[in-house]
């Protein structure tokens, strides 16, 4: 959510902003904005105006009835009585306009940063930079759920019976392997100094509504029938609503943490759940990072944050490159966002494994969080970035490690979680 003064200053940067994200059907909420804020205050500022002249005119009462002027008094009386009526209707209006105006505040994006490319969806994404050669070896890589199949380590049949489509069980090596990776993923942020947290994995719909947008929400998230709970579709959900409406000490920042949960997600529209293998899934794990800081070193922050994922890939002998998110593919809180995709030699592209994003004060505002610094309270910057989610990490290690005979090497950061096996062999 952007700052009331945006709409009341600078109307147009809002609208121009709109249109740079290709949503000229928001352009209106402006104007509406504008209408109703300008609404509101004059209610408030009246209904304040009220309340002091009551005051004013209780201390008189009391004067003028010790005094022994009862007639003088009444007529005050009077007066307040008929103020009193006035005051109820201007609280039921503010409250009414209140409500209103933050429906709208909340649909209306956050202002894009200066260096974003304009585009209109994800197909003008731009790439920035790679990391590692790409190699497509002269032996053929096959699908991965075929490469884990050898293993034993998958069975979508059972969770079918179990789940529905679109969730999945692993075994054997290859459960172990994906464990292996979230647990090396969290001592790697741990050791870059984030503390470790593992947060609930589900939170009410006041802290959903205050990290995304709605359209979002409707999207990704499962409410839990009957109860104001929904399961989170990353532990960022839950990790920046920890310090929902607290005020935190300004040398306390930055505050950064790194968590592991579980995820789940719709997935609804176009590109669908995944049939057979485990690319796209309603269920997965990940470790994530999460930074809540001082405005002026948010950008110092996100470039920290995607080069930390870059650095954990490289480890694992996975080529990488980042790809610079465009204007319309920003979702709405968004200030800025980059992908981290990793390199399939089967398909020879890169596909994506990570998100890194800055958000700006906009989930700040949403939750109420601020730092007490020496000239008063002020909104932080909050940022997320994926460290590695599991089901996309594991099909990117699998066929960047692949070998000709189907086992799989394990890099040497790895060995350690693997029980210090540097290769894992095939079952059949």
């Amino acid at each position: 959510m952007i700052d009331i003064n945006l709409i009341r200053e600078n109307p147009t940067l809002v609208k121009e902003n709109m249109k740079k994200k290709f949503q000229d059907e928001k352009v209106g909420l402006v104007d509406e904005a504008y209408k109703l804020d300008k609404d509101y205050r004059e209610v408030v500022t009246r209904a304040s105006e009220i309340r002091s002249l009551r005051n004013k005119y209780s201390k008189e009462i009391g004067a003028l009835m010790r005094e022994g002027k009862r007639d003088e008094a009444e007529e005050i009386k009077a007066k307040v009585t008929s103020m009193a009526e006035e005051l109820k209707d201007l609280e039921v209006k503010e409250e009414e306009y209140g409500k209103e105006l933050k429906e709208i505040m909340m649909k209306i994006p956050n202002i894009i940063h200066d260096s974003v490319p304009i585009g209109k969806d994800d197909s003008e994404n731009v790439e920035i930079q790679k990391y590692g050669d790409p190699v497509v070896p002269e032996y053929e890589i096959p699908y991965h759920a075929d490469i884990i199949a050898r293993f034993n380590g998958l069975d979508k049949e059972a969770s079918g019976r179990t789940s529905g489509n679109g969730f999945y069980y692993l075994m054997g090596d290859i459960a172990r392997l994906s464990s292996a990776m979230l647990s090396y993923a969290r001592d790697f942020m741990i050791d870059k100094g984030f503390t470790y947290c593992i947060p609930p994995f589900m939170i009410r719909s006041d802290v959903v509504t205050g990290v995304m947008s709605f359209d979002e929400m409707d999207a990704m998230m499962y409410k839990i029938e009957g109860e104001d709970l929904y399961l989170i579709g990353t532990s960022e959900h839950s990790m920046i609503g920890k310090f929902k409406d607290q005020i935190v000490k300004e040398e306390e920042l930055p505050i950064t943490m790194t968590s592991y949960s579980p995820c789940f997600r719709k997935e609804v529209g176009a590109h669908g759940i995944e049939e057979r293998g485990i690319y796209r899934v309603h269920q997965f794990e990940k470790q994530e990072m999460v930074v809540l800081c001082k405005p002026e070193e948010a950008m110092e922050w996100y470039d920290k944050m995607w080069s930390y994922t870059v650095e954990l890939f490289r480890s694992l002998d996975i080529p990488v490159r980042t790809l610079e998110c465009c204007s319309g593919d920003l979702a709405d809180l968004k200030v800025k966002s980059c992908d981290v995709e990793a390199w399939s030699p089967r398909q020879q592209k890169y596909f994506e494994v990570g998100s890194c994003s800055t958000l700006g004060d906009a989930q700040a505002r949403r939750l109420g969080i601020r730092a007490k610094g020496e000239n008063g309270n002020y909104y932080v910057s909050t940022l997320n970035n994926t460290v590695l989610a599991s089901t996309r990490a594991v099909i990117a290690f699998i066929e960047n490690n692949y070998n000709e005979d189907g086992s799989i090497n394990i890099p040497e950061a790895l060995r350690p979680y693997m029980g210090g096996k540097d290769i894992i062999i095939p079952k059949k």
